[in-house]
């Protein structure tokens, strides 16, 4: 097996880049590395073989790049957590500590979880229509550095006020419901957002998690999830959210509305997804389940 560190220059603060991971690495005993660039993934991508370990160092954008990489070649993934929102991190629970996270990586414990579909393109996290999508659009880099996951709520809040909503339908296995949203979130993992937990969902689960929420007051907004939070539960309609569980998604709008997978533009409306169980083998202890007992 051989270990690949993927760096991605100027993921978070920028102080977790390839040399700092490189001494921890070494520090563990783990030596055979070869560092690479993400962004220069011509040069090495085809040299990857199965069962090596590609350790992406970034965020969230890093971590589907890698992914990527790692699903075509049947490579393992190894997340060392080193940007702003680090959410497919939490799914793993892996730890905060350098130290505790190259371990993890020496120890090799591995887990299969799902990979969602859309298009030609994957998301490990979460794909965003309508106010969601507006941090990973607006939230530029020196907010990001200086407000870290927080970045993302600060940009909520400074344009929520200005949104009425969109008229889609939202099709799964199940259900079709049609009307006006605020935002539709379809994640594949249990965080989004800078650390937002959705109720009794998981990586492995093969399911899709589909989250709509409507147009209302800001204090009702507030409220309604403050209970989801609380409670722990999933709230599965009321007259702010819905939450509904599907292999597959499909939204279709009146009008061609911006669609983010995993933080970075993916185009525009219809949307669709599919959720693959199980077909992404990546290092740590456990999969997360939200919302239960650990």
């Amino acid at each position: 097996m051989a270990h690949w560190l993927v760096d991605s220059p100027g993921s978070g603060d920028g102080t977790r880049n390839a040399d700092f991971w490189l001494d921890h690495l070494q520090a563990q005993g783990i030596s055979d590395i070869e560092v690479c660039h993400l962004d220069k993934q011509e040069q090495w991508r085809g040299r990857v073989s199965k069962g090596d370990c590609l350790m992406a160092a970034g965020g969230d954008g890093t971590v589907n790049g890698v992914a990527e990489i790692c699903l075509e070649n049947d490579a393992i993934l190894a997340v060392l957590p080193s940007g702003t929102a680090n959410d497919f991190a939490r799914n793993l629970n892996i730890p905060d500590e350098p130290q505790q996270i190259v371990q993890l990586v020496a120890e090799g414990t591995v887990q299969n979880i799902d990979v969602a579909v859309a298009g030609e393109r994957i998301f490990l996290n979460v794909a965003h229509i309508g106010l969601g999508t507006l941090p990973a659009r607006e939230a530029d880099g020196p907010t990001k550095k200086w407000l870290g996951q927080f970045s993302y709520v600060a940009t909520l809040f400074r344009q929520i006020g200005e949104q009425r909503g969109f008229h889609a339908e939202i099709q799964t296995e199940e259900s079709a419901m049609k009307g006006r949203w605020l935002s539709v979130a379809i994640a594949s993992g249990a965080f989004f957002g800078g650390g937002h937990e959705i109720p009794e969902a998981s990586a492995n689960d093969g399911q899709l998690n589909v989250v709509a929420v409507k147009p209302r007051p800001l204090l009702q907004l507030l409220f309604a999830f403050l209970m989801v939070r609380l409670n722990g539960k999933t709230p599965r309609r009321t007259s702010t959210i819905v939450q509904v569980k599907s292999s597959v998604c499909q939204v279709r709008t009146t009008q061609p509305k911006p669609v983010t997978v995993d933080g970075d533009e993916a185009g525009t409306t219809p949307f669709e997804a599919v959720c693959k169980k199980g077909v992404l083998r990546v290092i740590g202890r456990e999969v997360v389940q939200a919302g239960r007992a650990m």
